[in-house]
């Protein structure tokens, strides 16, 4: 990327990260709360930030909106810090789905094997329990990531859900079975810490039938998407719902109705 940004000396580009080397970069990061604090340090400025979201991922978007507001924009670095702190809610990332349940049930959009890695790492230090995680892989998208996605939830997950994620005009059940393959290839047994469970709504359902006090249960994929497509009709869906639903069921308490999936 910075051999590409060199061809244009005429723009204001800045690099963040960790490392020693990047322009902006984030200094004694440590976990209130599983919410990081930290120092955000540049050429000529140093000021620690408190974020109000979970998750250590958090801090390289924290330090790409400092780069945009304080090094693009001049906005001053306290009232950057500021506002950062504000942040207290990003729809779909990491959002906590409360109905009074004894475990943690969350939702986030991670769809990469990147991103899963991230919200799975994120996820086993909310919780002491055992991490459910609910994921599956579109249709008509990079194929070498089913195999990686599942791989990476057997490994950083004690029990994953492979299930339906906008499967489109592809069969569902060879795109399951293609991730089967990553699973039993992490050393993941079917039936035992993974399943195939193609209605993402049953999906859900098993994953909080599963779930005892202190686990964690994640969702994961879908995050604010408000839709999910079969074969070419887009159906409306929306994880943080049907996660609602999945528990309000368990509970025996009034909740949405588990939006209609073909499946």
């Amino acid at each position: 990327m910075q051999d590409i940004v060199r061809r244009y000396p005429s723009v204001n580009s800045k690099t963040y990260g960790r490392s020693l080397e990047a322009d902006v970069r984030a200094e004694e990061i440590e976990l209130i709360g599983q919410k990081p604090r930290f120092y955000i340090t540049s050429q000529d400025k140093r000021i620690m930030v408190q974020l109000s979201l979970v998750g250590e991922y958090n801090v390289s978007n924290a330090l790409a909106a400092w780069c945009a507001t304080v090094e693009g924009l001049g906005i001053p670095a306290e009232v950057a810090a500021f506002g950062i702190n504000q942040v207290t809610l990003i729809p779909g990332r990491m959002e906590k789905v409360d109905l009074g349940q004894p475990y943690l049930a969350v939702v986030d959009f991670a769809h990469t094997p990147n991103a899963l890695r991230n919200a799975l790492d994120s996820a086993r230090k909310l919780t002491n329990g055992k991490v459910i995680a609910v994921f599956g892989s579109a249709g008509l998208r990079d194929r070498k990531k089913r195999w990686q996605m599942a791989e990476i939830g057997v490994k950083l997950a004690d029990i994953c859900i492979l299930t339906a994620e906008d499967p489109r005009t592809e069969s569902l059940e060879a795109i399951l079975m293609e991730m089967k393959g990553g699973a039993d290839s992490a050393g993941g047994t079917e039936g035992v810490n993974y399943f195939r469970i193609a209605d993402r709504r049953e999906a859900i359902r098993q994953a909080v039938r599963l779930a005892q006090a202190g686990d964690l249960v994640l969702v994961l994929g879908k995050g604010h998407e408000q839709s999910m497509c079969f074969g070419e009709i887009e159906y409306a869906w929306d994880d943080r719902v049907a996660l609602q639903s999945a528990i309000a069921e368990q509970l025996g308490i009034p909740g949405p109705a588990m939006p209609f999936l073909p499946t």
